[in-house]
């Protein structure tokens, strides 16, 4: 829609109306990651549709690992796969908000430290094999890429793995040039990425995450710049992981606006003590002094993330994502639908002030001036 900005011009000549466009966000959709299980209704994608519609969600972020949701080889290579899926989730008053890749992007970079926990995210047949298992993330992220275009996609979800999280701390001292390095070295990873994702009108959105090398808005720029700002290098803002780090996250929002094209709604909360604080102390989720908790239920200030968003005119979605160490999940996601349904801001259609537009022209303009 376009919303009068300033004063309305009319009548008279040079007529002039200046407006901006504002769209109001999609949503509430949910991450089906943390719901997918062997038990009904979450083991079919049926089951897990009708669950969702039931709670009121409008859209489902769907993982492709597991092909009981999705065969992401098949949506790339075949038009007529990806709009029957379309057609399945449609027939239960659902859209798909976007793919995620976030287990098989992690693996486009794993620092070797982290081979054998990293290596249950991929198929047994590259476990063990870091070059095989890093040559078959990366196809998946092409058939990401394509899939997505396929389902009439515009985001995808996903990390940018890892080669430079276990150097975070300054100590011991960090020989010069070792993290241009290791940016390089990502980029070079992810370029031919992008630029598959680009071809197929899609941007990369990556979520800013602790144990990504992009992190937080130092390290996001640091990657953008070795990526030569990269159009599809994008942002999934989730502003639990802030919280834990303690980064604002809503200044984050005025830097980086333009370049948040998804959007996790998680909820978090700080709680240092005289025994820990950002470091967590190896604690338990539950003992940590950061920690996620269900939409409502922490310390973000969605209220201003909603209208900034809508300030700033985010056309994505509202994704709920269910990480909580308390709440029962199918009580976090029923609340999360109303959550997140109550924080979407319909953006205006006109300007409150229409009431007092004035007609006018130049030359009525010129002489306002005493010109």
């Amino acid at each position: 829609m376009l919303l009068p900005q300033y004063v309305q011009l009319k009548n008279g000549p040079n007529l002039k109306f200046k407006s901006i466009e504002m769209t109001t966000m999609q949503g509430p959709a949910v991450f089906l990651a943390q719901f997918i299980s062997d038990e009904a209704p979450f083991n079919s994608l049926d089951g897990i549709c009708q669950w969702a519609a039931d709670l009121g969600f409008k859209g489902i972020q769907i993982p492709t690992l597991d092909a009981r949701f999705i065969d992401l080889q098949k949506a790339a290579e075949s038009k007529t796969y990806a709009d029957e899926l379309t057609g399945k989730v449609a027939s239960y008053g659902l859209k798909i908000s976007e793919l995620s890749t976030h287990l098989q992007g992690q693996l486009v970079a794993v620092h070797p430290a982290y081979d054998d926990f990293f290596d249950g995210f991929a198929p047994t047949s590259v476990r063990a094999n870091p070059k095989a298992r890093q040559e078959w993330a990366v196809q998946q992220m092409h058939y990401a890429a394509k899939a997505s275009q396929n389902l009439g996609l515009e985001a995808h979800a996903t990390f940018s793995g890892s080669l430079l999280w276990q150097y975070f701390h300054p100590w011991p001292q960090r020989p010069p040039g070792l993290i241009e390095e290791g940016f390089k070295e990502l980029a070079k990873r992810w370029l031919p990425i992008l630029n598959a994702f680009d071809e197929n009108g899609v941007d990369v959105c990556y979520e800013i995450h602790p144990g990504e090398d992009l992190f937080d808005g130092e390290t996001y720029e640091m990657f953008l710049k070795a990526v030569n700002n990269h159009q599809r290098a994008c942002l999934l803002y989730d502003p639990s992981h802030f919280v834990l780090q303690q980064l604002d996250y809503l200044q984050y929002i005025d830097f980086y606006h333009e370049r948040i094209k998804a959007f996790h709604v998680k909820d978090a909360e700080f709680n240092p003590t005289g025994k820990q604080g950002t470091f967590g102390g190896y604690q338990s989720w539950l003992n940590r002094a950061g920690r996620y908790r269900s939409p409502g239920d922490g310390q973000i200030d969605f209220k201003t993330i909603f209208s900034k968003l809508a300030q700033y005119n985010y056309k994505g979605w509202a994704v709920m994502e269910w990480e909580c160490c308390l709440k029962n999940q199918e009580d976090g996601a029923r609340e999360g639908a109303e959550f997140i349904k109550k924080h979407i801001i319909k953006v205006t259609e006109k300007a409150f002030d229409d009431f007092a537009a004035v007609s006018t022209n130049t030359e009525l303009n010129r002489k306002n001036l005493g010109l």
